[in-house]
């Protein structure tokens, strides 16, 4: 009678330690995941990134190294200027799309439609994305 209680303890006790050891592991992956998955390197984090990888794989040396990080410097300069460029036409067919909408809502829609779009703006002025 007491071997079985013993081996019941025992069974008992192993079954909630690794319960606890699957939560505890689970709890880790899971925070290390959604931890990951919110940050976002900048631009320029990516850029050096990206720098070291070929340096490193490719062997670069300083002087090459010096001329790549030229190269990506003249680049995203351009790429900026693009986007400096287009961006007003990008926001015209944007308050084009809103305005489409706009029309296609009765009042009521249209009412929450810019409690919405008020919502995205704060959010955007938070958390602005890479210029």
């Amino acid at each position: 009678m007491k071997r079985s209680r013993l081996f019941v303890a025992l069974y008992l006790s192993l079954v909630f330690l690794s319960g606890a050891l699957v939560g505890i592991l689970g709890y880790r992956f899971y925070t290390a995941q959604t931890v990951r998955a919110r940050t976002r390197p900048s631009p320029e984090e990516m850029r050096r990134q990206y720098a070291e990888e070929m340096r490193s794989r490719l062997k670069l040396s300083p002087p090459q190294f010096q001329q790549l990080n030229q190269i990506l410097e003249a680049t995203g300069d351009r790429f900026r200027e693009m986007q400096k460029k287009y961006r007003p036409e990008v926001k015209s067919i944007m308050d084009a799309q809103t305005e489409a909408i706009r029309s296609l809502l009765n009042d009521t829609q249209r009412a929450e439609y810019e409690k919405m779009r008020q919502e995205r703006d704060q959010h955007r002025s938070r958390h602005p994305g890479p210029k």
